[in-house]
């Protein structure tokens, strides 16, 4: 099961890779179930990986200044 695949979501490349999957899956009704669209989801699936990696890793440095700016002002407090 993916994540939300909604195009306000998600990059430019990764959103073009979704779209032409979405587009093999609906020209090719049975062989998709045989695999035919295999290589375009595997293309998905990285591209939406490597979003919720630089995702994640924005988010841990915001969470890293939140935390220094609050001890910050901690130490300020008790000074």
């Amino acid at each position: 099961m993916h994540t939300d695949l909604s195009p306000h979501l998600h990059s430019t490349e990764c959103n073009l890779i979704i779209e032409e999957l979405k587009k093999c899956h609906s020209e090719n009704k049975f062989a998709k179930f045989l695999g035919i669209c295999n290589d375009l989801d595997r293309q998905m699936i990285v591209c939406l990986r490597n979003e919720r990696k630089t995702r994640q890793k924005l988010n841990r440095e915001k969470a890293l200044e939140k935390q220094k700016r609050v001890q910050q002002l901690m130490r300020e407090h008790q000074g």
